[in-house]
């Protein structure tokens, strides 16, 4: 079963609780999504340690629930 929205959402906030978070469905099926983080937790990473902080916090739900996500993060401006 695909990951709602909702529960990416979550699980992104859960993640990063000091957080801005965006979710953008991109296909329209629930399964292909974008999300747009600002965390302080980014800052002085790489944009590649940035994303595995992501994927970490998603507990192995990519590939499985969550078939796609498009990322952008960064630290607040």
């Amino acid at each position: 079963m695909p990951m709602t929205q909702d529960a990416l959402e979550a699980a992104l906030k859960e993640g990063f609780p000091d957080s801005d978070i965006q979710i953008q469905d991109l296909a329209g099926d629930g399964d292909h999504y974008k999300a747009r983080i600002v965390s302080t937790a980014f800052k002085g990473l790489t944009r590649v340690r940035q994303h595995q902080l992501v994927y970490a916090a998603l507990g192995g739900k990519m590939g499985g629930e969550l078939h796609a996500l498009a990322l952008e993060t960064s630290t607040p401006a």
